[in-house]
């Protein structure tokens, strides 16, 4: 992908996400309540969105390498979203930190992509806990950790075997 390319992407993921944090301000004056300021991302984030923007453009799926028995289907785990992505990030000064937070009936897991400029975004998620054992806390955990950094770095599952949509 050409620098042009990446510098479109670039200004794209940048527009995006200004127009994000326009909205949630908007939704929290309406609310009565004070926004925060850039909560959810370092006061600048342009160097982020460029290396972000790079990394994509070498991005491949994540492999469906694991089973699911109960559904009889295929899905990338964790480790194969980590897989596909890390070099590419890491390539580009990305690092990705996750961390998980209990609450009631639930569990957040907390995404943060790192630049190597120090810029950064954030996104948590909150799931519910099917069971209420260290089974089912670990199970939540893992698989918010697997959408938030699939969500965060772009990164989408791909089947590698045709035959997989005829079944």
């Amino acid at each position: 992908m050409s620098n042009i390319d990446v510098s479109k992407q670039t200004g794209i993921a940048k527009g995006i996400l200004e127009d994000k944090q326009n909205r949630e301000n908007q939704e929290l004056k309406a609310l009565g309540e004070q926004p925060v300021a850039d909560a959810w991302k370092s006061p600048e984030i342009g160097k982020l969105a460029e290396a972000l923007a790079k990394a994509q453009s070498e991005l491949e799926g994540a492999k469906k390498e694991s089973t699911n028995p109960f559904f009889k289907s295929s899905y990338a785990d964790l480790h194969a979203v980590i897989k596909s992505s890390f070099p590419h990030l890491s390539k580009y000064g990305l690092s990705v930190s996750q961390g998980n937070e209990i609450v009631p009936n639930a569990i957040c897991v907390t995404t943060t992509l790192m630049h190597s400029s120090g810029q950064w975004l954030r996104s948590k998620v909150k799931l519910p806990l099917s069971k209420v054992d260290a089974q089912g806390v670990g199970a939540a955990i893992t698989y918010g950790r697997r959408y938030g950094l699939s969500a965060m770095v772009g990164v989408a599952q791909y089947d590698d075997d045709a035959n997989s949509i005829r079944k």
